[in-house]
């Protein structure tokens, strides 16, 4: 296939780089310098140092140039841009190309699911539209490590067909028709993370990831369900996978904001010094007010939200879900 990829973080540039072992794969930026350095090193220093990427891969600071015949479009945007480069990219994007998001983030101003985004700003065919979804840490990924991910597409022949270009000897992409739960697990996990993170900045141990783990699931499926989502699908990799790895792992940039915010450090403090973006920070007052308009209870996500903006302190949020009346485990999850 001829293969557009619009971003080169360091998720993109991994995805980019793994199409283009079996593809004609071009990864846009608009960062001049990160396209020099692919283009004469194969190499993306600027957010994925240390790697070598495909000798195939190609780079480009053009859109129209990316996206020239391509007969599939990865969008690898931050959610805060995602629109906006949609929108820029609109023109050139072939009508008969199928689309796949690997952004995890709800659109403040909408409510929206990236997905939703792209059928919005493109007129797409829904069927057409996909997502990537799974425990994947780019760099980990980028090394070759074993890992596994979800292609969801609500067309499943079409989820089948496209796993295939996603699926190498070490990352395995497994096939799924719902969206909306993908997409759901993939944007809450990111603000469970940050709680996670926080309780480790305070110094707390394993029972208290273990617990914010788990209700954090609670959350997601609750709210997944609400938007129409199968309960199971948070028991896959998209949802208990993906989770468990951003919760745990020191690469996690959410698990590193919510920490730092735990040992005291300011949010602007903290972002300042990330070169990557944490989309947990973008989507928490997102979900938060998608959960409202539903009407479904997501405590800890409330707790997140008032950390960020500065109304609690991490210590008062851990104690203030503490004080959440528990009543039966799973009687709101259906």
């Amino acid at each position: 296939m001829n293969v557009a990829v619009l971003g080169a973080g360091a998720w993109g540039t991994t995805v980019a780089s793994l199409l283009a072992v079996g593809n004609d794969t071009t990864v846009w930026s608009h960062e001049a310098e990160v396209v020099d350095e692919i283009t004469l090193h194969q190499r993306n220093p600027m957010y994925l140092p240390d790697i070598e990427l495909c000798p195939s891969l190609r780079a480009t600071a053009e859109l129209q140039t990316a996206l020239q015949a391509a007969d599939m479009v990865v969008f690898a945007v931050p959610s805060r841009y995602f629109r906006a480069v949609v929108e820029q990219a609109r023109p050139d994007v072939p009508t008969d190309a199928d689309l796949v998001s690997v952004t995890k983030g709800i659109e403040l101003e909408t409510g929206f699911r990236m997905s939703e985004v792209l059928i919005d700003v493109l007129d797409h065919d829904p069927d057409r539209v996909c997502v990537l979804s799974g425990p994947n840490l780019a760099k980990e990924v980028a090394l070759g490590q074993p890992s596994a991910t979800v292609l969801a597409c609500s067309d499943a022949a079409r989820a089948e067909r496209l796993r295939q270009a996603f699926t190498t000897d070490s990352f395995r992409a497994f096939s799924n028709s719902d969206v909306i739960g993908c997409e759901v697990a993939g944007a809450v996990k990111n603000v469970i993370a940050i709680a996670a993170g926080i309780g480790d900045g305070l110094g707390y141990g394993w029972n208290t990831k273990a617990a914010l783990i788990t209700r954090g699931l609670a959350e997601i499926a609750r709210l997944g369900v609400a938007m129409g989502a199968q309960p199971i699908t948070f028991l896959g990799l998209a949802g208990n996978g993906d989770l468990t790895a951003t919760c745990s792992s020191p690469q996690s940039r959410n698990q590193h904001l919510g920490e730092e915010l735990g040992r005291g450090r300011s949010l602007s403090d903290i972002t300042a010094g990330m070169v990557t973006v944490a989309e947990g920070v973008s989507s928490t007052p997102a979900i938060a007010a998608l959960a409202q308009r539903l009407g479904v209870p997501m405590p800890i996500t409330r707790k997140v939200e008032a950390v960020l903006n500065g109304s609690l302190s991490a210590r008062a949020a851990v104690d203030q879900v503490m004080q959440f009346e528990p009543g039966a485990e799973l009687e709101d999850i259906h």
